[in-house]
């Protein structure tokens, strides 16, 4: 899914490093080096040439393919569960083009960010910001990334809280109305953190879990396989009542329509479908590091990278959101795995068991990535175990919490999407593009629109869907 492999190479890379510098200053101090020549030479070097040397990277050796390949586990991710819903809560109509237009705004930001890392020599997202605005630059984007990770920890582990009761259903045979707490999600969602999660995310390398984002992605194309084949084989959701109140007389005969697609609908969750697409197609931390593994890259062969793993993103996005929904149609779920019956479909139960594997194996693998950036930003450099695991407890603590007091997954999608996501695709890309090149006024007007419209987005999307939680709860209340 989100960022495995590529993270997971950066990560062993950085312990490369630190392993190497460690070796270095034993050797000097075995050697007698005096430490105060060291610290007066590196005192004379400017900063910028500690960034110029900090950001050169050597060729890479990855094949286009796998870069493709890498690009789009990089792109997929649980936000795929959400598309269904945000199209029968938009219509079609406003679907496909919201779906198009933050598809080629996302290429666009793509093209801005490798203007400015050619223009810097950087491949991190980070350096960049750096560079362009200093140590505020810096946490901006670390900031924005933590808590894009953050986001895609906590949806995959409400998708644990969501789809795991359902599979015990299934393979119990206890009814759905069954309240015992070895059914309760947010039960079984703690004992699988400690038990599993845990445990993985206390390993002091990543080892095999970087390799889960292949069979995470495999998952998900079987997710669609299957949403594909249930489209021909479940009846309308609403052909039973429409029967029946057809019997009753209480609709006319001409009027048994009831499962039709809306082109264009407007309403109260109309405001989530932004946000889960923008949560759905975010990879910008992965787009640098992949293009420096690239093989004889330059910046029009990763800006062919892109546009096919986006491409192929697309089709398998507006794929399972229409299937999704024209089996549904407004009946569908928030998560639309959930909206499947999980009482005897042998099918569904492999999916899901498929899913629930797959986001429990990538959970540590994001967590690895979100630890290690808080400690580089910490300047904690040297692994301490004490601080390693009260680091782990302290974030998977808080981050149980967050999942057991989220009443939905689409709340995840839209405050993600509409805050770090927006940051990371919109405003910080063009942000760093403005500051770093020397444009005309003619050029500015491209990236200022650009800015402009992703600083809206968040300012017009996050008081709308704060009111709308105020009017749910106020809705669930008064018992209306």
């Amino acid at each position: 899914m989100k960022d495995e492999v590529v993270y997971s190479a950066e990560l062993q890379s950085l312990d490369d490093g630190d392993s190497n510098e460690s070796s270095d200053h034993e050797e000097n101090e075995k050697n007698g080096v005096v430490q105060q020549e060291n610290a007066e030479s590196r005192v004379s070097l400017t900063q910028e040439q500690l960034s110029k040397k900090k950001c050169h990277h050597p060729q890479g050796r990855t094949s286009f393919r796998m870069s493709v390949f890498n690009l789009s586990n990089a792109i997929m991710g649980s936000g795929i569960l959400g598309l269904s819903y945000a199209l029968a809560n938009t219509g079609i109509i406003l679907f496909v083009l919201i779906l198009v237009s933050v598809t080629i705004l996302a290429l666009y930001s793509i093209h801005l960010l490798l203007l400015c890392s050619k223009k810097t020599e950087c491949m991190v997202y980070e350096d960049l910001g750096y560079k362009a605005f200093g140590m505020t630059g810096k946490c901006a984007v670390f900031g924005s990334t933590f808590l894009q990770n953050i986001g895609a920890i906590l949806s995959y582990m409400f998708i644990v809280k969501n789809e795991l009761p359902l599979v015990l259903q299934f393979l119990t045979g206890f009814d759905t109305k069954d309240e015992s707490w070895y059914m309760n999600g947010d039960y079984l969602v703690i004992m699988v953190t400690v038990a599993i999660i845990l445990p993985l995310c206390l390993l002091k390398s990543l080892g095999y879990l970087g390799y889960t984002s292949g069979f995470s992605l495999a998952c998900m194309v079987f997710f669609l396989i299957v949403i594909i084949y249930k489209k021909f084989n479940l009846p309308c959701p609403d052909l039973e009542l429409n029967s029946t109140m057809q019997a009753a007389k209480m609709i006319p005969d001409n009027e048994t329509g009831m499962c039709e697609p809306e082109f264009v609908e407007f309403n109260t969750k109309t405001i989530y479908a932004l946000p889960t697409i923008l949560f759905a197609y975010v990879c910008h931390p992965s787009i640098l590091p992949i293009y420096s593994e690239l093989k004889q890259r330059t910046s029009k062969k990763m800006e062919h990278v892109s546009i096919v793993s986006f491409l192929s993103m697309f089709f398998m996005y507006i794929l399972t959101a229409f299937f999704g929904y024209f089996t549904f149609y407004d009946k569908v779920n928030e998560d639309l795995l959930r909206t499947y019956d999980a009482s005897h479909d042998v099918l569904i139960l492999v999916v899901r068991l498929a899913v629930v594997t797959a986001v429990i194996l990538t959970v540590p693998v994001l967590f690895f990535v979100v630890r290690r950036s808080l400690l580089e930003l910490l300047k904690q450099k040297k692994f301490k175990w004490k601080l390693h695991i009260s680091v782990t407890l302290v974030l998977l603590a808080f981050s149980v919490v967050l999942v057991v007091f989220t009443p939905s997954i689409k709340d995840i999608f839209a405050v993600i999407g509409a805050t770090s996501a927006n940051m990371l695709m919109f405003i910080l890309p063009s942000a760093l593009y403005l500051k770093l090149e020397t444009l005309t006024t003619k050029q500015k007007i491209k990236p200022v629109i650009f800015l402009a419209a992703g600083v809206l987005c968040t300012l017009i999307t996050v008081p709308l869907v704060i009111i709308d939680w105020v009017h749910t709860k106020q809705s669930n209340n008064t018992g209306h």
